[in-house]
């Protein structure tokens, strides 16, 4: 059964709990006394007779012999196999062994066992873990394999060590052997990584690296597990933080081992006195930080969730009208329109000294008004500080201008509000604005053209006028994100890996501190003076982390809306709770392994063209990759 029910959880493929099995020929029994009395969601089991050896039966009948699996297909409905039921090949198989009978006998009994799983429809596989330092030929065997499999995933099972040298048999870091062996597999999205979470553990920074991994389960040996006051079995501080990281990143627990712990008699036998599985006390505990997790919030349920690692092109507002549901998204971000009308209160008052709040009218224009938020927040903070105001809302958008009107008639803004259908940049004001307040800014700051909008439109702000934002900051950082280029990378093109895509991140491991790309600031900004920006960045590996993949970079933006009210998504600044803007993911066509005594470094463009404006972003060091998006030939934003 599930390990629970939580808010937001319950559609998460971390809620299910597996058990680790010795070979079985009769897997109805091993189904029932691990799921029907255990407890337990699935089994992780042999698929063939551990004692198999294909060299062994040759030469004596073999095209008769009958392959020693588990059971027959028959023994379970299909839709069991599937539910219940994880296959693990065979541990000792040994595909780059020098011993070339062992290695061709690895080699028939992987793909045997592949095509029987394949055969009962299960839903993944675990591949042992490489032995030695070398695993060129097991990687390519499992690369032939994966290029014939539609729904069948592969979990490559890999101990989670120390970076330091603390393991066995050659291997000194696990995330250079999983590194080593999806890059001789291309980085197929259907092989993943099981971790066999032990009782000592790596560094957090080297932990956290994971989280922008395919990790499908992590394997917690019943050794790692310690013992609380009461004689059950607990983990570590450090243990809990982990698995609750897996549980948030849709990772399954599995358990594994013998019983290691001498449990009080009282807990032998269930509720109705039946035995009691012998690993039910790990699994409740498992079950039990499942259930502690904290609820996600309403918001995050209902606006967030779904978005998670999603792919989505940046809107492109100068190009394209936005239509009711986006406007109607966008209007529900309740935290930003208050950082707004706190920005518009403190310009007023700047403006209008008390003694003349009376006498003085202040002139708000709000340019790219949509469907009226600003010109709300704008009003609501004139009668917060008691001032005069007179507003201009200026839209394109000849829809939203439609609610605009209906909007003005309904609030009884007829004599403040003027509403002017027209693009910004070429309307021609009868009057100076006090105040230019706009919503003009995209994921990365200026990725949906503010500062040409703007640089439009301050030609009717007055010398002394205030613009609200008043300056903007980009963002970038690099990241593991093996969901998001792998999701990148099955559109088969070139133009999706010069793309860059709003994400609301979640699957990702951020490698190093952001920085800052570029700043606009207004007014008196100059698009023929700064049109075309160029930053060079270096960043550096913690070095207590290892190795990593970068796949891309994560970019952010945060303003300065007027004086002291920011609004932000850059991680250290970020503006809490609020959801209007995902940041923006930069990906790389060939993924760049960064050593922390490596600089990564790192070129973005701003470019702008008679038409449109685009980004160009490259890597060039330690190893060069290939310009992305020259001359804006996949991405760009229409002017």
């Amino acid at each position: 059964m599930p390990l629970g029910e939580r808010g937001g959880w319950e559609r998460s493929e971390s809620r299910y709990c597996g058990v680790e099995t010795d070979f079985s020929d009769d897997v109805p029994s091993l189904l029932s006394f691990n799921i029907s009395t255990g407890g337990f969601d699935y089994v992780l089991a042999l698929l063939m007779n551990p004692s198999y050896r294909p060299s062994l039966v040759e030469g004596k009948g073999s095209e008769t012999q009958v392959l020693p699996v588990s059971g027959s297909d028959l023994v379970l409905a299909p839709s069991q196999w599937s539910s219940h039921v994880v296959g693990k090949i065979s541990s000792w198989i040994d595909l780059d062994s020098e011993d070339e009978v062992l290695r061709m006998d690895s080699e028939t009994t992987l793909k045997q066992e592949i095509a029987w799983a394949t055969h009962l429809s299960l839903q993944a596989c675990l591949l042992p873990t490489p032995k030695g330092t070398s695993c060129a030929n097991y990687a390519r065997c499992v690369n032939q394999i994966l290029q014939g499999l539609t729904t069948l995933q592969l979990w490559l099972r890999v101990p989670l060590v120390k970076s330091d040298g603390d393991a066995s048999e050659g291997l000194t870091d696990s995330w250079e052997l999983w590194n080593s062996f999806r890059l001789l597999c291309e980085h197929d999205s259907k092989l993943s990584v099981a971790l066999d979470v032990m009782s000592t553990l790596p560094s957090e920074t080297s932990l956290g690296r994971w989280m922008g991994e395919s990790v499908r389960a992590a394997i917690i040996s019943t050794d790692s597990f310690l013992t609380n006051a009461r004689g059950y079995p607990c983990l570590s501080k450090r243990h809990q933080k982990l698995i609750a990281g897996f549980f948030d990143h849709a990772a399954q627990v599995v358990v594994s081992g013998k019983p290691v712990h001498n449990l009080p008699k009282a807990s032998d036998s269930n509720t109705e006195g039946t035995q009691r599985h012998p690993l039910r006390s790990y699994l409740d505990y498992v079950a039990y930080l499942f259930q502690k997790m904290e609820p996600l919030p309403e918001q995050e349920r209902i606006e967030v969730l779904g978005y998670r690692d999603f792919l989505q092109a940046p809107l492109q507002p100068l190009m394209d009208n936005l239509e009711a549901q986006t406007y109607e998204t966008f209007e529900r971000d309740s935290t930003k329109y208050i950082q707004y009308q706190r920005a518009v209160a403190k310009a007023l008052v700047d403006r209008v000294p008390d003694e003349k709040a009376s006498e003085l009218t202040t002139v708000l224009m709000v340019v790219g008004a949509g469907r009226g938020p600003l010109v709300r927040a704008s009003l609501q903070a004139a009668e917060e500080t008691n001032r005069k105001l007179k507003v201009y809302a200026v839209e394109k958008n000849p829809n939203a201008v439609v609610t605009l009107h209906n909007l003005v008639k309904l609030e009884g803004w007829e004599g403040i509000v003027t509403i002017i259908s027209c693009d910004m940049r070429f309307w021609n004001a009868s009057e100076k604005a006090d105040i230019l307040v706009s919503e003009l800014l995209g994921s990365f700051g200026d990725n949906e053209l503010s500062p040409e909008c703007l640089d439009g439109a301050q030609r009717f702000l007055k010398p002394d006028g205030i613009s609200i934002p008043s300056s903007y900051t980009s963002f970038i950082q690099p990241v593991t994100a093996t969901k998001l280029y792998n999701d990148v990378k099955a559109h088969k093109d070139l133009a999706h890996f010069e793309t860059p895509y709003v994400v609301k991140l979640h699957s990702v491991a951020k490698l190093a501190p952001s920085q800052s790309v570029f700043t606009f600031t207004h007014p008196n900004f100059s698009t023929k003076a700064n049109n075309q920006r160029y930053k060079k960045l270096h960043f550096n590996l913690p070095s207590d982390g290892g190795s990593a993949l970068v796949h891309g970079f994560a970019g952010y933006f945060d303003s300065v809306l007027y004086k002291d009210v920011h609004l932000g998504i850059e991680p250290t600044t970020a503006t809490p709770n609020m959801f209007s803007w995902f940041p923006i993911f930069f990906p790389l066509r060939k993924p760049v392994e960064v050593h922390p005594d490596s600089p990564l470094e790192v070129h973005f463009w701003r470019c702008c063209g008679s038409s449109k404006v685009w980004y160009e972003w490259s890597v060039s060091s330690p190893t060069p990759t290939p310009m992305h998006n020259t001359n804006g030939r996949s991405y760009w934003v229409g002017l």
